[in-house]
């Protein structure tokens, strides 16, 4: 069906619930009832497949999927030949190499000839070849923090967010070897009336991640002042103007970076501004 994208999705976790999430805000309406393996949506030309995450390369690689949303740990691990689309913005985390607490660490010269427990061998067979280190990579689908404690692994390479369970399994991170996040990949073969569709969608995914990023200003200022603040705040191209009803004063709206935010507001509040106010923005064209 050529007047129809096929999405898959992570049928359950945290990156299905911000995958689901960013189509909302995309204002895409479909049902994702519980157990749910299929959904259409009702206002925009997409078919929801709910997949195992590690699965999901494959089946775009294959055009089951035309497109999916999945981790970049995963995309990159199971290097399916499919196009790399578009980093989302969301599900960030790192592939580090960790040991136990109370060994020494001098670097990666430590791991050669020892053996690493981990769900990820290519990507960290890759790193350890790229860093001149040969070292057992013994493979292990679940609960890699344990192999150091039995004796099955001299350290592991595992996902990591906050690093809380490395610790509560006594261990310590000691090299980050991939940072990962959420993206979007592609069959290579789509047709031209799938890429059309994808083009739509990707429009409306820029648009919900410009706003993510973005503040929306408004503020009062003494006319003197004027050029100061513009200096300070940019706009999309430049700051609105206004003039207020108390004369010699104007209201000033742009748009500034969150990353900027807290800098940009002390920097306005000495030049003269007043009345500050800041915006979510929910949708940004640019």
């Amino acid at each position: 069906m050529d007047n129809i994208l096929r999405i898959a999705v992570q049928k359950s976790g945290r990156l299905s619930d911000e995958s689901l999430k960013l189509i909302k805000e995309c204002g895409i309406k479909f049902s994702n009832g519980t157990g749910k393996l299929k959904s259409v949506a009702t206002n925009f030309p997409l078919e929801f497949l709910f997949l195992r995450d590690d699965d999901i390369p494959g089946y775009v690689q294959d055009g089951i999927a035309d497109i999916g949303i999945v981790g970049a740990n995963e995309a990159e691990e199971k290097d399916k030949a499919v196009d790399w689309t578009q980093k989302l913005g969301f599900s960030k985390c790192r592939l580090s190499l960790a040991i136990d607490k109370n060994e020494p660490y001098s670097g990666l010269g430590d791991f050669q000839g020892k053996r690493l427990a981990t769900s990820y061998p290519k990507i960290l067979g890759d790193f350890l070849a790229a860093n001149n280190v040969e070292a057992d990579i013994h493979e292990i689908s679940g609960s890699v923090e344990i192999a150091p404690s039995i004796g099955l692994a001299y350290g592991i390479c595992d996902i990591v967010s906050s690093g809380s369970t490395l610790m509560s399994n006594g261990l310590k991170e000691v090299e980050v070897i991939f940072r990962s996040e959420a993206v979007l990949i592609a069959n290579k073969q789509l047709s031209d009336e799938k890429r059309t569709i994808l083009k739509r969608l990707l429009f409306r995914i820029d648009a919900v991640q410009a706003a993510r990023s973005s503040k929306y200003i408004l503020l009062n200022a003494p006319n003197e002042a004027i050029d100061k603040i513009i200096d300070i705040l940019p706009g999309m191209r430049s700051p609105t103007v206004l003039p207020l009803a108390q004369e010699n004063w104007s209201s000033i709206h742009s748009v500034i970076n969150e990353d900027d935010f807290w800098g940009v507001i002390e920097n306005l509040r000495e030049a003269g501004a007043e009345g500050i106010l800041v915006v979510p923005i929910e949708k940004m064209i640019v």
